[in-house]
């Protein structure tokens, strides 16, 4: 097995495929993701974490998440319960 393209994270390692396949999972995720309460509040921060992650593994920069914080904002107008989580 050939190490150019692998990651190796503690006792296994994953290939750069699998790392892209991940971090397209994670981001249909975060294009999915409601946020109606603290849980999915939660669900959201650890997904941006593990975006973030699985950038920087693939030597890339993260995309900024103003755009998922504008869609959170427009929602939380909708419902004002949800102001109180993102305030």
């Amino acid at each position: 097995m050939s190490m150019k393209n692998t990651l190796v994270l503690a006792d296994s390692a994953i290939s750069g495929a699998t790392a892209e396949l991940l971090l397209d999972l994670v981001e249909i995720k975060l294009g999915c993701i409601e946020v109606y309460d603290r849980d999915d509040a939660r669900e959201l921060k650890a997904l941006q974490k593990a975006r973030k992650e699985l950038c920087s593994l693939l030597g890339r920069s993260a995309p900024d998440d103003y755009v998922l914080n504008g869609v959170r904002a427009a929602r939380a107008r909708r419902r004002p319960a949800l102001a109180r989580l993102h305030a």
